[in-house]
């Protein structure tokens, strides 16, 4: 460039290209990404957790994503600022991908009074500004339609404890002068989740077909918004779960008894929402593995099924794949108040290791107390799944990825604002 006569060159502080305002652009990679092995010759082999995948026609930087949370923060199912900040924060980390919190596809498919919902246009706008700025920060971005069926219209969980406390009661039903609808709570049958919670009324075969779509007005939407993917919310004891266990499924109807029977909305959800999103994008399912309801699955004297289970999780995870599923984000319960759950590190895994080995060619994510880097490595390492989710870790360490790969020996890139705070090279122990 010629400058007062001279060849000059100059430097900038670039913008990221297309973004609707200015943010510097991240070189030579994205926040989050290993460093190429010609810069950094430590990367020449990677850990897992910090390889690319590539999902259809998504890549993905590397494979600690950030697990769907609810925040109960939203305005009649919008998007606020507050998501703006806490979805872009752990944009700015390193995360390879963010799901949005469980996304309600109708009102009353919301769990509490404040949860995210996507039912209507106008619920587009807001969602849309938080996924342009996790793009211009190079990083993907799903969502989690849900309904919560039999859970609806409760409190949020500080507000349930405030209750609880001042009631001395355990209610946590939102009533309708709280923003709340306890009388339009539907499920597959008319068996409650708990005392505490609403009567819920068994649906109709023609509310059944209006959820599913439902799900595919929501989608058309998620197009609109411009998600890089989608996940179905079947897991927890929510309105898909519901359906599929025989805990809270006594139906004597084409969706209720036989194992078909029961993942029969399911998967028409998915295949109606693969044909509206197309082909192009991935499509993921979370599933609760089991109900943790003492004893086995099936009674052994009747052959039927008493709960849910991995037996039943791997034949439906077997059918969501031929439906156009590309990855079974593998959690557990939620659907039996007195679930007998041993919770530690990682428990979750064993369940996503047993689908991972009798359905290898299924993308695989795993969750639960999964909080170190060489845990996650190691279960990556291991087979057991492709992916790792975290929840909680985010919100208690945000720099989990970065931090993860000093720990694991890896370069990769800090948002550019944030380099400081980083070694200049990983495992030099040079700080800037």
């Amino acid at each position: 460039m010629v400058a007062n006569g001279t060849h000059e060159e100059l430097f900038l502080n670039a913008p990221v290209e297309g973004a609707d305002q200015f943010y510097p652009i991240n070189e030579p990679v994205q926040p989050g990404e290993a460093f190429p092995a010609s810069q950094y010759p430590g990367n020449t082999t990677l850990p897992i957790l910090f390889q690319p995948l590539k999902i259809r026609s998504v890549d993905f930087k590397n494979r600690l994503w950030v697990a769907p949370m609810c925040m109960y923060s939203s305005d009649n199912g919008h998007a606020t600022d507050f998501h703006l900040v806490h979805l872009g924060s752990m944009a700015l980390r390193g995360t390879g991908a963010i799901i949005v919190e469980a996304t309600a596809v109708r009102p009353e498919g919301r769990i509490s009074p404040e949860d995210a919902g996507l039912w209507t246009d106008s619920q587009i706008e807001p969602l849309r500004r938080v996924v342009n700025f996790c793009h211009a920060q190079g990083t993907k971005i799903g969502i989690q339609l849900a309904h919560a069926g039999r859970k609806a219209s409760v409190h949020a969980p500080w507000i349930q404890r405030k209750r609880h406390a001042l009631s001395k009661t355990k209610n946590s039903v939102a009533r309708i002068n709280e923003g709340g609808w306890p009388d339009d709570v539907i499920g597959p049958s008319d068996i409650k989740y708990d005392d505490p919670f609403p009567q819920p009324r068994p649906m109709t075969k023609a509310e059944i077909d209006d959820i599913v779509e439902a799900f595919a007005a929501a989608t058309e939407r998620c197009k609109k918004i411009g998600f890089d993917f989608i996940e179905i919310h079947g897991a927890h004891g929510y309105l898909i779960h519901s359906f599929i266990s025989p805990v809270s499924n006594n139906r004597t109807d084409e969706y209720g008894g036989s194992l078909d029977n029961r993942i029969r909305m399911p998967l028409a959800i998915a295949k109606r929402m693969r044909e509206v999103w197309g082909e192009d994008k991935p499509l993921f399912y979370r599933i609760s593995a089991t109900d943790w309801v003492d004893g086995p699955e099936k009674d052994p004297e009747t052959g039927e099924w008493r709960q849910w289970g991995i037996d039943q999780s791997t034949f439906l995870c077997d059918q969501l794949k031929k439906a156009g599923i590309d990855l079974v984000d593998v959690s557990s319960g939620g659907v039996w108040k007195d679930a007998l759950i041993t919770v530690g590190w990682g428990y979750q895994v064993q369940f996503a290791a047993h689908i991972k080995k009798a359905l290898p060619d299924l993308l695989i994510g795993a969750v639960g107390q999964i909080t170190q880097a060489k845990q996650a490595e190691g279960y990556l390492q291991e087979g057991k799944a492709d992916v790792i989710l975290a929840a909680r870790e985010f919100l208690r360490h945000i720099d989990f990825p970065i931090a993860a790969a000093e720990e694991l020996g890896a370069a990769v890139k800090p948002a550019s604002q944030f380099e400081s705070g980083w070694l200049k090279m990983i495992g030099t122990g040079t700080r800037w």
